[in-house]
């Protein structure tokens, strides 16, 4: 989730929805300036017990915090606290109990994302060494309850946390108990945007299927590959799911500002504080009428904080996230840009992807939703057949779109490689949970503790 540090009075009141699509509008590029955007968040532990470590205790979160400025990270206070970092690979931040997330630096090509990747993890590894703690890429805590877990002194997650019960009965698992991979991709034009939205979000369950890794909750099997992915469907109705209205006629930036001005609000932040306004309403904010700030209207920044805590499959910013995955190791986090990248770069894979989703109806695809997270890729797919059958076609679009970018490295390497990974779980039919489960019930002997030992970056 994003960090703010300091108000942006000097940014415009908003006078007008007209201009709430303005930084929709401002994400347009041509293709040459396209970046892509990694973020991967990770489950901190100590090692000599495997506790998740608070934000104060000696060789805590605020410790490992402090010990990655040795490679040239500059912290970010808020409230007296460093609750993040920032460099030339993007900002090292917090989740609300302590995982630890890179939004990796917009970069041209995945051999500079899975760089970027490996710098990172290197890091936090030489520096957890020296702390005692670990690292695990999974979707979810294996064994952890909630009760277990620390809280980071981050101003706009006691607001979340507080309001996550009023709405549903998962959000508190979302915020303290998940950890997820996400691309952030740019768009040349509104129409650009649309056909790249409409892509995405009917394929996010392909993501979802091919990266699951969250079948256990409190040290059991929960019946699911991605519980993860679950989570969602029971965390706040007002802002999350599948977004039907992406494909009907007509959409593009106005419809999305319509549904952000139906998103409740969580806060507005001021003179370095967030300030309760959960459950607010921006239409309100926009009259001057906010119970949280009577008088006052939002500058673009408070607009630009809201876009912020919808979090549907896909979300639209100034470029739009892929939401669908559940975390996981250094070879999925350079896997899951892959695949996006693949599908939404080059015209002709992107329109491809399109002709293959485009006749899939919104029940089917809601569907498609539903099932996935405990049928993984089991789960039927929209016109017969499997997931994992057609996630086999759904790769070779990709491949297609890397090769077409011609993007290689200094041994003459494409990007195509990157998709390895999943298209050795396509070709066993085995999603990562499956495995984990293979190894609960083989190897481990029911002991999930193994998990640690084996799977730790």
């Amino acid at each position: 989730m994003s960090t703010r540090t300091a108000s942006d009075s000097n940014d415009p009141i908003v006078e007008s929805r007209d201009q709430l699509a303005a930084p929709m509008i401002k994400g347009e590029k041509p293709k040459d300036r396209w970046r892509i955007g990694t973020e991967h968040e990770k489950f901190v532990y100590r090692t000599a017990d495997h506790r998740a470590p608070s934000y104060d205790e000696p060789g805590g979160i605020h410790d490992l915090l402090m010990a990655l400025t040795r490679f040239g990270w500059e912290p970010v206070i808020e409230g007296g606290k460093v609750i993040a970092l920032a460099g030339s690979d993007g900002t090292v931040s917090l989740e609300p109990a302590g995982q630890l997330e890179l939004s990796g630096a917009p970069v041209e090509n995945l051999h500079q994302t899975c760089a970027e990747t490996g710098r990172h993890l290197k890091q936090v590894k030489e520096v957890g060494a020296e702390l005692g703690l670990g690292f695990l890429g999974l979707g979810m805590w294996p064994d952890k309850t909630r009760a277990e877990l620390p809280i980071m002194p981050k101003g706009r997650y006691k607001i979340m946390l507080d309001h996550m019960p009023r709405v549903g009965t998962m959000g508190l698992d979302m915020m303290l108990r998940t950890c997820t991979i996400q691309t952030n991709l740019d768009y040349s034009s509104e129409a650009d945007m649309v056909q790249k939205f409409r892509v995405s979000l009917a394929l996010q369950p392909f993501a979802t299927a091919l990266f699951a890794s969250s079948p256990f909750t409190e040290g059991k099997p929960n019946g699911y590959m991605s519980y993860r992915s679950h989570i969602w469907t029971d965390t706040d109705p007002a802002r999350t799911g599948m977004l039907p209205f992406v494909f009907e006629d007509g959409f593009g930036y106005d419809r999305y500002v319509d549904y952000m001005l139906d998103v409740p609000m969580y806060f507005v932040f001021r003179d370095g504080k967030y300030i309760d306004a959960a459950g607010q309403s921006f239409r309100d904010f926009l009259k001057g009428e906010l119970p949280a700030l009577p008088g006052e209207k939002p500058y673009l920044s408070d607009w630009n904080d809201h876009l912020s805590t919808a979090f549907p499959e896909v979300r639209l910013k100034s470029f739009l996230e892929m939401r669908g995955a559940d975390g996981g190791p250094w070879n999925r986090i350079c896997a899951l840009p892959a695949l996006w990248v693949g599908l939404l770069y080059d015209q002709g894979a992107l329109d491809a992807a399109w002709d293959l989703v485009k006749n899939w109806s919104i029940e089917e695809q809601q569907a498609l939703r539903d099932a996935v997270p405990s049928e993984g890729l089991d789960a039927p797919a929209p016109g017969g057949g499997t997931v994992g059958e057609l996630a086999t076609q759904v790769l070779d679009i990709a491949a297609a779109g890397l090769a077409a970018r011609a993007e290689v490295n200094s041994m003459g390497d494409n990007e195509v490689g990157f998709l390895e990974p999943l298209r050795q779980i396509v070709k066993r039919g085995r999603s990562p949970a499956h495995d984990l489960l293979d190894r609960y019930e083989g190897a481990w002997g029911g002991d999930l503790s193994k998990i640690y030992d084996e799977l730790s970056f």
